[in-house]
């Protein structure tokens, strides 16, 4: 697996596009956030611009640069060769999207540690980061899943946009309108339970126990999300 794993780093940083689209793209779009945040915090709360960062890494870092990179590697049939060595199933995907999202966890950390610096510190770190691990797995597994529905590098531009629209227009509705209404929908739908957790962290004033309950509705999602890969992923071209 970790031999896997830094095969695809050095991919990564050997190709600009990847380069861009995974580390530098989600990471300024967050500065932005983090630059402006005041302007921000009015609109909603510091919670809820730890929760667009976490959504616009995670998503356009995270996930969308693992479903082009497991597109990338069937089509060009490395995952063909791969499974012709010692390496499990299991192990080779994990290889495959262990840098991605290391990089992601990095860039959310430091995101978030220097929004703690010029803002305010988060009310509750630990339930912060159950929050963001669990998001982190979502994202994961809906990347696996996508990666079954998508033929190559370039139909991963159009099949990863409906996901990451909406995680991050959910995200962005949770965060500014809250949960008062519509509360069922907005906990079910991917990405809202986890964006209330992150404010209700970050913003303090609710009980720890009542918090970790929101945990329930993003780990089903992963749970989903990998019942849809096991079924979905191929590891060859269609013919």
């Amino acid at each position: 697996m970790l031999s896997i794993a830094r095969h695809e780093l050095i991919q990564i940083f050997r190709n600009r596009l990847v380069l861009v689209t995974s580390m530098i793209m989600p990471a300024a779009v967050s500065a932005f956030f983090v630059y402006r945040h005041e302007v921000f915090a009015a609109l909603g709360s510091i919670g809820y611009i730890a929760a667009v960062v976490l959504f616009t890494i995670s998503a356009v870092g995270l996930y969308a640069s693992t479903v082009t990179t497991l597109a990338s590697r069937r089509q060009n049939l490395f995952l063909k060769r791969l499974r012709s060595t010692t390496a499990g199933d299991a192990g080779i995907l994990a290889g495959l999207m262990l840098p991605a999202t290391v990089i992601a966890v990095v860039q959310i950390a430091v995101i978030l540690t220097v929004l703690a610096v010029v803002a305010e510190a988060p009310a509750n770190p630990a339930l912060l980061v159950l929050a963001v691990l669990a998001t982190v797995a979502m994202m994961v597994g809906l990347a696996l899943a996508t990666a079954g529905l998508t033929n190559s590098p370039e139909h991963a531009q159009v099949t990863t946009l409906p996901v990451i629209l909406g995680v991050i227009g959910i995200a962005s509705w949770v965060g500014l309108s809250g949960t008062e209404e519509l509360t069922l929908l907005k906990r079910l739908l991917p990405g809202g339970a986890a964006t209330e957790l992150i404010t209700q962290a970050w913003n303090g004033g609710t009980a720890v126990s009542e918090s970790l309950i929101l945990l329930a509705p993003t780990l089903s999602w992963v749970v989903v999300a990998v019942a849809l890969a096991s079924r979905m992923f191929r590891w060859e071209p269609r013919r």
